[in-house]
């Protein structure tokens, strides 16, 4: 059996200096002894010797002419000398031919031999390492590109423009059709629309779509930090810019270039910060903080904000040089509410996400869910829709995904968007009795809603009978459902 242990082989024509080396070191090290350089070399031929500790003044070869040999035949082993004199000569002929890593003397002391020879093994170690690692990198370069490219076809694959979650009549078609046109010419694009309606993603599939692809897409949430965070993040420092600067960090600007920039929410940021990033716009250099001098950047801006710009440009809390600098395109993004053909879509799409990362069935929304979905307004839009869908997902019952999981709020929306017959719910006018029936009708309507109008269930929530639920689904024409 191998020992897994170092190798040592120690070479010396003194039997008892040998006996005390190879005493010292077994503990630590797997010791061979060698009386000559011929007797050396037939171990080292036949055994695995990481370190070669070798005394100078030999009968017939000296040390350092054997450590040569050893240098051309095993050039892995760590090589030492060890010897009682201190001829200049000897030294400068071990490190030159032979390449020695140390020259010891006699008398040695037992705690610095061992300490210099377990610095040799890590040596070794390292080497061999490091040839590893080197052999490694030329075995799987090609395999590391084949990964970045496979990489680089699944995220075009699913942000490109024409894998946009639409319907056939959605007014996202119009918003992708002028991307696509816009995505060829290299023009700073400005995204206006409220939170969550997907511009970042939309920001995202402009550029897989330009000549820019394969470069780097950085983005930064500028209402998310104060000004000065955000220099530091954008523009980055040198060391000792300022207090807790302590290595040099290259700014977003610069990890873009070549590629594109994706500033969301550009219209929370203050007019002193809008100095210098139209300055950056205009002269295509950032100087980053405590620099003496500015670096050159080549990129494609792509803003974004909930806000409306030309308002605050009118109201000086915008600067105007640097709203034309950004929005020589602008693209208005649809709210939800105004794209209810795609709800039904996303939402599929994001009830198969979640199920497969839950290593769940697949599952189809059924009418009842959908029709609810379809009559919210969705004020935080695609985000908003994602949370009902995980909502529903996790409060689930044997995997059956039912209305009666989503929001109060959403149902509620349900509610009065599926009884446009009932003059009662189109709103809570006229007397006392009239609004009180209108309140109970709605009531009704959403706890059958939510039990999938099993009537039994609806009237134990309500506390009423079955035949009291029944005589009000007639009052309020709800039985027509």
């Amino acid at each position: 059996m191998t020992s897994e242990l170092p190798g040592v082989l120690v070479v010396d024509d003194e039997l008892r200096s040998q006996e005390a080396l190879h005493r010292t070191l077994e503990e630590d090290f797997n010791v061979f002894t060698a009386s000559s350089a011929a007797e050396a070399a037939e171990v080292m031929a036949r055994e695995w010797i990481q370190i070669v500790l070798c005394d100078q003044r030999m009968p017939g070869v000296s040390g350092v002419q054997f450590l040569r040999e050893v240098r051309d035949k095993w050039p892995d082993a760590v090589r030492i000398i060890i010897s009682g004199y201190t001829e200049s000569e000897d030294i400068i002929a071990g490190i030159n031919e032979a390449g020695i890593y140390q020259y010891l003397l006699k008398p040695w002391q037992p705690e610095q031999l061992l300490l210099t020879l377990r610095g040799a093994a890590e040596i070794y170690r390292l080497q061999t390492e490091n040839q590893r690692l080197s052999l490694d990198l030329k075995v799987t370069g090609p395999v590391m590109r084949q990964r970045v490219a496979s990489k680089r076809q699944v995220i075009e694959r699913k942000f490109a423009l024409d894998t946009l979650l639409r319907a056939p009549d959605s007014p996202m078609n119009a918003v992708c059709d002028l991307l696509c046109k816009v995505a060829r010419l290299d023009v700073p694009v400005l995204l206006t629309g409220e939170s969550g309606t997907g511009k970042e993603l939309l920001a995202r599939a402009l550029h897989l779509a330009s000549p820019r692809r394969s470069e780097p897409f950085v983005t930064e949430n500028c209402g998310a930090v104060p000004d000065q965070l955000l220099e530091s993040e954008l523009f980055g420092y040198k060391r000792g810019a300022f207090t807790g600067a302590y290595e040099d960090r290259v700014g977003l600007f610069k990890q873009a270039d070549g590629g594109s920039i994706f500033l969301d929410e550009i219209g929370e940021t203050t007019p002193a910060f809008q100095v210098k990033l139209l300055r950056v716009l205009q002269e295509g250099e950032v100087r980053p903080i405590g620099a003496p001098r500015p670096l050159p950047v080549d990129l494609r801006v792509v803003a974004a904000t909930n806000r409306d710009l030309e308002a605050d440009v009118r109201g000086g809390r915008f600067r105007e040089d640097l709203y034309y600098r950004i929005a020589a395109i602008t693209i208005q993004v649809p709210p939800l509410r105004e794209r209810p053909m795609d709800i039904g879509l996303i939402a599929q799409t994001f009830v198969d996400e979640t199920l497969s990362a839950a290593g769940l069935a697949p599952q189809r929304l059924g009418h009842d869910v959908l029709s609810c979905l379809t009559a919210y307004r969705w004020p935080g839009n695609v985000r908003e829709l994602r949370n009902e869908v995980l909502r529903m997902v996790a409060l689930a019952d044997d995997g059956d995904l039912r209305a009666a999981d989503l929001s109060p709020r959403v149902l509620r929306a349900a509610a009065v968007e599926q009884e446009p017959a009932l003059e009662l719910l189109s709103g809570l006018d006229g007397d006392l009795k009239t609004r009180l029936d209108a309140l109970e009708a709605r009531i009704v309507r959403e706890s059958l809603v939510r039990h999938r109008w099993n009537k039994t269930h609806a009237a134990r929530e309500l506390g009423l009978s079955r035949v009291g639920l029944r005589n009000k689904l007639t009052r309020y024409g709800l039985d027509k459902d």
